[in-house]
């Protein structure tokens, strides 16, 4: 709990009744018997730390992975591994996962080493679906992929990404297998997202609207979405006939998730990172270089 999940030592003593000393006590023990080691790496191994402590310091995150550039643009396999990689290292067995969706993240899945195991992990999508177009970015095609690589459960979710009105979207909230869905996902132990740019940088928008996006947008208002919810520079949802039809997870809910780890980069999502993390909508970040030090 302390080393791998984070946990401080008063919380750890609450959760097994005992006194924070004790903890203490038995942190120190673990260290004279090498149960736990410790080894501080030379910087010069990873040179991107810097800039991803300045990042974690600047904005309050749990954690920053910066992935190297190695081409001109971002290097989506690259990023997945790096994902899929961290994902495994605070992942146990028994927890939920809720899944956004995007390119992104099928990058993450494509990436996930296959035959593990972990039965008792469910995977949860946390937003609708889009039509016909790019099935394979779907979260209900991301959560059954990461849950046959691990060996896991998953549920999917029987609704669109987009109602046709305010007072369609309400009505699929009400209906139990679409609330259970929500439901589940509010008790994650981590939810994976990603971070779309502007409307006129978006997926969603060019599959539901094409150039017709402009009638639902101030431009101004709107730099970025996540789980298709866009939202403006504080990194708030505002009121507007396209969030007020969107059926995904309140991402205001998001930031009483222990891990939610944001997967973005990209020199066009820049402002979209910058107001999720100015919204403390994600606690961890998976970037690549160049953003990081636009960041």
């Amino acid at each position: 709990m302390y080393y791998a999940e984070g946990a401080t030592q008063s919380e750890i003593a609450k959760v097994f009744g005992v006194s924070r000393s004790l903890i203490s006590k038995y942190l120190s023990k673990a260290r004279e018997l090498g149960i736990v080691e410790i080894k501080i790496h030379d910087g010069s191994n990873h040179p991107l730390m810097n800039i991803e402590a300045r990042i974690e310091k600047k904005y309050g995150l749990r954690e920053v992975i910066c992935v190297p550039n190695l081409g001109n643009g971002p290097d989506l396999e690259n990023i997945g591994e790096y994902a899929s990689k961290y994902l495994l290292r605070i992942l146990k067995d028994g927890q939920i996962v809720g899944v956004s969706s995007g390119t992104t993240l099928l990058s993450v899945a494509k990436q996930m080493p296959a035959n593990l195991n972990y039965s008792s992990t469910t995977f949860v999508p946390i937003v609708g679906g889009m039509g016909d177009e790019r099935v394979d970015i779907h979260a209900n095609v991301l959560v059954s992929m990461f849950a046959e690589k691990l060996k896991a459960n998953y549920k999917l979710l029987h609704a669109p990404v987009m109602a046709d009105s305010k007072k369609d979207k309400e009505l699929f909230m009400t209906q139990t297998s679409i609330q259970s869905i929500f439901n589940l996902a509010e008790k994650a132990d981590i939810i994976l997202v990603g971070i779309g740019g502007s409307p006129k940088h978006s997926t969603i928008t060019r599959s539901e609207l094409g150039k017709k996006y402009r009638q639902y947008f101030n431009e101004l208002d709107a730099v970025g979405d996540i789980c298709y919810k866009f939202i403006d520079e504080n990194g708030s949802a505002p009121l507007n006939i396209w969030n007020d039809k969107i059926i995904s997870f309140n991402i205001e809910k998001l930031k009483e998730i222990p891990f939610v780890i944001g997967v973005a980069a990209g020199l066009e999502k820049v402002d979209a990172i910058k107001a999720v993390l100015k919204g403390k909508l994600i606690n961890v970040l998976i970037t690549d270089e160049k953003t990081a030090e636009m960041l």
